[in-house]
């Protein structure tokens, strides 16, 4: 396995899809979400940037598919990375679509983009013969998988490219002694959102070298990538943490000692001296997985 430099890492991304659909109650999550997005977008441009950079093609491909596009970060990323080709961005979400669709126009390549609306736990639309497909941050939130890699599989054009991207987990902001009153708070954040995905996401963390195998991929090339964004001087961090944490405590509240939901809680008021958005310590941590296949 490759390790590109620190710099060299992903959006996401994505992808979130890798937004985990974790909800916060007293919120617009369709808004919320879409804010997310395009903060990690944001955040980690240089990153999914490398990654496409990175790909292992030959010919640059004129058909690309986007699989679970959410607000555009890699549709778009792939169109400024190859300027011959048209995307194809498929979601479930409405909202995350036309977000995308003024992204594009506001970027001058909405001619560009084909943008489809369609459940691919449902009947897959037709979506051509493309040379590259990617899918970021939304294979593990598949109902079945394995039938989706096979779909891929059919799909793709001779010599084509298949990549997925994943997520180690969402993002962690914080220094490990912070908040002063109660060090650790984030880690145990995300262990109690871990139980609580081990039900909802049970392709969350899986081996998807193995799985492209057994749907008859090759996988060329496979790279961890970690990220390690500092966030002094960056208010786009303070405002992708505080976005991040609001949906990390809708996915936790009921699970989280009333001490820890109450440390949440201040760095999470924005109008409080220990509010999140103050804090000159925050960092963008995590790591992407990126596995390369192709057809056998």
């Amino acid at each position: 396995m490759t390790h590109p430099s620190p710099h060299a890492a992903h959006d996401h991304a994505q992808h979130v899809q890798h937004m985990q659909h974790v909800h916060q109650q007293g919120h617009d999550t369709t808004a919320d979400q879409s804010e997310i997005l395009d903060l990690d977008a944001e955040v980690l441009a240089e990153h999914i940037a490398s990654i496409t950079a990175w790909l292992p093609i030959g010919t640059s491909p004129r058909r690309i598919v986007d699989l679970g596009c959410g607000t555009g970060t890699g549709t778009l990323a792939l169109l400024a990375r190859f300027p011959e080709a048209e995307v194809t961005a498929v979601d479930t979400s409405a909202a995350h679509l036309s977000r995308l669709k003024e992204k594009a126009e506001a970027e001058g390549v909405a001619g560009r983009v084909r943008i489809m609306r369609a459940d691919l736990d449902a009947r897959w639309p037709e979506l051509g013969t493309p040379e590259l497909v990617w899918a970021s941050a939304s294979m593990h939130h598949m109902a079945d998988p394995d039938r989706a890699l096979s779909q891929v599989h059919d799909m793709l054009a001779p010599g084509g490219l298949f990549a997925v991207v994943e997520l180690a987990g969402f993002p962690r902001f914080l220094p490990e002694d912070a908040p002063e009153d109660g060090p650790g708070l984030e880690e145990r954040c995300h262990a109690a959102l871990a139980h609580h995905h081990a039900a909802q996401l049970p392709h969350r963390g899986a081996d998807w070298g193995r799985k492209l195998t057994a749907a008859g991929f090759v996988v060329v090339d496979e790279r961890t990538i970690p990220v390690d964004i500092e966030g002094t001087g960056n208010t786009a961090v303070g405002r992708y943490a505080l976005s991040g944490l609001r949906r990390l405590r809708g996915g936790v509240a009921r699970m989280l000692p009333a001490e820890d939901l109450a440390a949440l809680d201040q760095l999470l008021d924005t109008d409080s001296a220990h509010s999140i958005l103050h804090r000159r310590d925050l960092s963008v941590r995590t790591e992407r997985t990126v596995w390369a296949a192709r057809r056998a």
